[in-house]
């Protein structure tokens, strides 16, 4: 049986409570990088995405979690995007908002968690991330859960001063 409950955390639907939460890291700038956002985004927009946040994974194409401790309090998101149901595909990315979160296991734990979803109750036959060839904690907890690397982006992102290269990660259900 899949659920989205594990040891130390949970995956749940974003609620409206969550506008601070996911304004706070829409916003953040160090966050940007990880997902080429070129431009704050305003309350009412996060508001109204929220508000559209029911749609469901196929209708949407993407599905946001939050991702909290037992104790209800929010510590991450967790995305499944570019899902493609007829190559039974999807990425998936993951942010634990404060370092003092990180490296505590909430990582592992959450896309395990997800990935388990993907293949047990979406039915995928792969899911894959798209991580900086810097971000050594991030392709460590991928590489971890059975991803593979299976190519190198070269020069892909640019943060303003230099290109950086990502790798694309890739697992397969077999």
């Amino acid at each position: 049986m899949v659920t989205l409950k594990g040891e130390h955390i949970y995956l749940r639907a974003l609620e409206p409570e969550d506008l601070d939460f996911v304004y706070q890291v829409e916003n953040d700038m160090s966050f940007w990088q990880l997902s080429d956002t070129q431009a704050p985004y305003s309350r009412f927009l996060i508001k109204q995405y929220l508000e559209n946040a029911k749609q469901d994974i196929y209708e949407a194409k993407q599905l946001r979690l939050a991702i909290c401790t037992h104790d209800n309090n929010t510590i991450g998101l967790i995305d499944v995007f570019d899902f493609n149901i007829k190559n039974r595909r999807a990425g998936i990315g993951i942010l634990i908002k404060e370092a003092a979160d990180r490296h505590q296991g909430y990582g592992k734990e959450a896309l395990g968690l997800l990935v388990d979803y993907c293949f047990n109750v979406l039915h995928l036959h792969q899911v894959y991330a798209n991580i900086s060839e810097d971000n050594q904690a991030s392709l460590k907890l991928f590489e971890g859960l059975g991803f593979e690397i299976i190519g190198l982006k070269k020069d892909w992102s640019f943060d303003g001063e230099a290109f950086s290269n990502e790798y694309i990660l890739q697992h397969i259900n077999n």
